[in-house]
């Protein structure tokens, strides 16, 4: 295929916003149809079939035939309850993952009233002007006016692995992936109707597959639900060795494995899941699988690209140096096509030699600049930042950009390409003569077939670059040559002059050193993975305090960086298949590894790392592989993700201490009350109200404690960890023995005084597991900040739900209670807050033993 830019007649201004707005309206947006929403009484089922469920409903067939309503009553309740609670949390979560699929939308850029714009992908109508370039996902069926050198990845759709050559008058199919070249494409079909929504459509009824955390849960609540059978059998045998009538025993039992085992778990989970994911994205890190959310909790490595993440991302040409020796300083603000030059410290006019050099930059170059409008109160640049500081830099040197490359149009170019890093351009000139340009790395362009550079001016150009790189500075160097032909091979120019070296800088974004540190204090090292020059990376990662003088930088073209020193921090000059080889061996050493990028060579690694991280002003490519995008591309936005993956996990260990607790310490009552004399400690009614309880309101109101002010000062948890590691199940048994101890004291106390005492027992469980509650939440937020003014609330309700259990008649009816005095009310309710007393006393004095109020465990429990 020729180099040649091959085009049809098209109208380059593209569409009016008034058409494309009428368009969009008739024809609707480009995106495929939106799966058909389940309905209500799917929902309702799927709840119901639940296996915990069912034996519930099992239980209430047989209290119905035995004429005992009450419990019948009772089991209907719960099972109302808990369905509307699970269906309720299911659409929450679904809703909230709705709208971080329109966050995470992708975007296109467009011409529109002859203007290039970069719209989300949804806005295509058909007869668009879209532009398509390496590292974009094709938005929409484009048949193509203009082609260089394209090639696409059609695997999507037709699972042929190896790039495809498309050309002028051909179609580029939406969902499609550039992988070489750009392109100039009319759009032809949108939404359903192209080749990729029709796949969409199909696939429409797809579900997506359980998270990592939802399969370790629910292999612990297949665990847990056999002990509680168990355990519960044998509730069931000793009642009935005690005399107790069969069906009330087989019904208790039933009841005590759904108490015992957290049938609200799954539901909890994915809410917690889902709106941790919100909250990452308000603070702009859009988690486009849920699985990211828990995973980012234990990471142990972050890869780091350097532009755009570290930096300000708004690059500028600060220092040029020409090819007679000439240095000049060049200053303005972002890509505001405004700025002055200097020498030696003087202001000065525009010499011949700088403004080659910029012309040079400004062809081989295929960014633009965006000016302010009501939106955007900044000069942008549309395309690859670097690329739109050359066009800032030209247009500071005097130069027009549209009226210089209407004047040297181009005709043919070789597009940046990874192994020669370097591209070339070729451009027609007015006497019919071309002008051939090549931009990349020095080392590379310098070693490109020059004319007229000896090797003495190489060195001092070779050296000029180090110095610049040393500064911090990206350098480029340029090269040209007016030819009469135009080159067989653009790819390998021949007769080039070097026509000098351009320094764009990028400063470290405020508070980046803080943000690295962070990263340590969170257990997190920081690595920096870049293409640029060792020294520039050098630089930089020593202004961000990860590296020192004398410590190693691994470069990528001097062996194997897989192999280099494992306590390296900086890999240069690395190439796309380097940075999946760092980042396998990272995780070959048990790293959990976090990685950024934004180009279409970086979508390996991001596939390949734990969590892959996207720039959100990176390629689509990028994008569509990584885990998480960061709209903002700041990497302190990571810091915070973290923190909401921490704080997300430890709430679900919270809600698991909580629950868990409770259930042991029914089991525990219900097999050791007829020891101590309690023969029924409690009915299937009593029982399944406590569940009810304990299990609702203040269950969903723990996943929304706050983080711990620790959160992000501890070692992070390793992923085989189990849900129940790090003492978690100690835990649990202690505070169930602590509730059980209490529970069967206030039992055997109030039967020896002749009192009601199998109510007692039924108030002092239910009350102190919502003390547990109380006793395992977060600590206050530092501040004077507000905690989690939910869960008191939640406790609060169902504690008096708990207390009208014996109070109000038609509930003592429903649940075989009796009544009790307020005496007895009061000393139930002292008797509860024990348990959660001991608890939380015990996590005060840990802390002061170790100076700290803000001590907290690995697992955020503080005990």
């Amino acid at each position: 295929m020729s180099t040649d830019i091959v085009t049809r007649p098209v109208t380059v201004d593209g569409l009016s916003s008034a058409e494309a707005a009428e368009r969009l309206r008739l024809d609707g947006p480009n995106a495929a149809e939106a799966p058909p929403r389940r309905h209500l009484t799917v929902r309702v089922l799927r709840q119901l079939t639940d296996p915990l469920v069912a034996l519930l409903l099992a239980a209430a067939v047989v209290t119905t035939v035995l004429r005992d309503y009450p419990d019948t009553a009772v089991i209907l309740l719960v099972v109302a309850v808990n369905t509307v609670i699970g269906v309720v949390q299911e659409v929450r979560a679904e809703r909230a993952i709705a709208a971080l699929d329109q966050l995470a939308a992708p975007t296109a850029r467009v011409v529109r009233d002859g203007q290039d714009l970069v719209l989300p992908a949804a806005d295509l109508v058909r007869g668009d002007l879209v532009r398509i370039e390496a590292g974009d996902v094709v938005p929409a069926d484009l048949l193509l006016d203009e082609a260089n050198r394209l090639r696409l990845d059609e695997s999507a759709l037709t699972g042929e692995s190896l790039p495809v050559a498309r050309d002028v008058g051909e179609e580029a199919s939406a969902g499609t992936v550039v992988t070489v070249g750009r392109a100039t494409g009319t759009v032809v079909r949108t939404g359903a109707a192209s080749a990729l929504g029709r796949i969409a459509t199909l696939a429409a009824t797809t579900r997506p597959g359980p998270t990592p955390l939802q399969r370790r849960l629910a292999a612990l609540g297949r665990v847990l639900g056999l002990v509680a059978v168990l355990l519960s059998g044998l509730v069931f045998a000793i009642g009935v060795l005690s005399g107790r009538p069969l069906v009330d025993m087989a019904v208790t039992a039933v009841s005590l494995v759904v108490a015992a085992v957290p049938e609200s778990l799954p539901a909890v989970v994915t809410l917690a899941l889902a709106l941790g994911a919100r909250r990452m994205a308000q603070s702009r890190a859009i988690p486009r699988r849920l699985h990211a959310v828990e995973t980012l909790g234990s990471v142990t490595v972050i890869a780091s690209d350097k532009t755009g993440t570290l930096t300000e991302g708004r690059m500028a040409v600060q220092h040029a140096r020409t090819a007679d020796g000439a240095g000049f300083d060049i200053t303005g603000t972002g890509y505001a096509p405004h700025g002055a030059i200097h020498r030696d410290g003087q202001r000065i006019a525009v010499t011949d030699e700088l403004r080659q050099l910029a012309r040079a930059g400004l062809l081989c170059n295929d960014a633009t600049l965006t000016p302010p409008d009501d939106k955007r109160p900044e000069w942008g640049a549309v395309g690859d930042p670097l690329e739109g500081a050359l066009v800032a830099f030209a247009a500071r040197c005097g130069l027009d950009p549209q009226a210089t490359r209407r004047a040297w149009p181009r005709v043919a170019e070789h597009p940046f390409d990874q192994e020669l890093r370097r591209m070339t351009t070729v451009h027609r000139c007015c006497d019919n003569r071309y002008l051939v340009v090549c931009k990349g790395a020095p080392e590379n362009v310098l070693a490109a077939p020059l004319v007229d550079a000896d090797a003495e001016e190489l060195a001092e150009l070779a050296a000029a670059a180090q110095e610049m790189a040393g500064a911090g500075l990206r350098v480029l160097a340029l090269a040209a040559a007016l030819v009469d032909m135009p080159p067989v091979d653009s790819a390998h120019p021949v007769g080039l002059r070097v026509v000098g070296l351009v320094g764009v800088g990028d400063p470290l974004r405020t508070g980046a050193p803080e943000i690295a540190g962070s990263f340590t204090e969170a257990g997190v090292r920081l690595v920096l993975v870049t293409g640029d020059h060792p020294a520039t990376a050098a630089a930089i990662a020593g202004q961000l305090g990860v590296w020192d003088t004398g410590d190693p930088v691994v470069r990528g073209d001097d062996g194997d960086p897989a192999e280099a020193d494992p306590a390296a921090r900086v890999f240069a000059r690395t190439r796309p298949e380097q940075k999946l080889d760092i980042i396998a061996a990272m995780q070959a050493r048990g790293h959990v590894v976090a990685m950024t990028g934004d180009g279409v060579n970086d979508a390996p690694a991001l596939r390949r790392a734990d969590i892959g991280v996207a720039m959100g002003g990176g390629t689509e490519v990028a994008r569509q592989a990584a885990d998480l995008v960061l709209v903002d591309d700041d990497l302190s936005t990571v810091a915070t993700a973290i923190g909401e993956g921490r704080r997300i996990y430890d709430n679900i260990r919270r809600f698991l201490r909580y629950a868990l607790s409770g259930g042991v310490a029914e089991i525990v009552v219900m097999l050791l009350g007829p020891l101590f004399g309690l023969a029924v400690p409690l009915l299937p009614a009593q029982i399944l109200w406590i569940n009810l309880l304990t299990h609702g309101l203040p269950g969903v109101a723990l996943g929304a404690e706050p983080a711990e002010p620790g959160t992000l000062r501890r070692v992070p948890r390793s992923p085989q960890e189990s849900v129940l590691g790090a003492g978690l199940g100690r835990h649990i048994l202690i505070a169930g023995t602590l509730i059980s101890a209490v529970t069967l004291g206030a039992g055997v106390l109030a039967a020896h005084w002749d009192r009601p005492w199998q109510s007692v027992v039924f108030v002092v469980l239910g009350l102190a597991q919502l003390g547990v509650a109380l006793a395992v939440r977060a600590p206050r937020p530092p501040g004077g900040r507000r905690g989690n003014p939910a869960l008191p609330l939640a406790v609060a309700i169902s504690a008096l739900l708990q207390v009208a259990g014996v109070l109000v008649a038609p509930l003592r009816d429903l649940l075989g209670t009796e009544a009790l005095g307020a005496v007895e009310l009061l000393a139930c309710a002292a008797v509860s807050v024990l348990p959660g007393l001991l608890l939380r006393l015990t996590m005060v004095i840990r802390r002061r033993k170790a100076g700290s109020v803000n001590l907290t465990s690995p697992d955020g429990s503080g005990w």
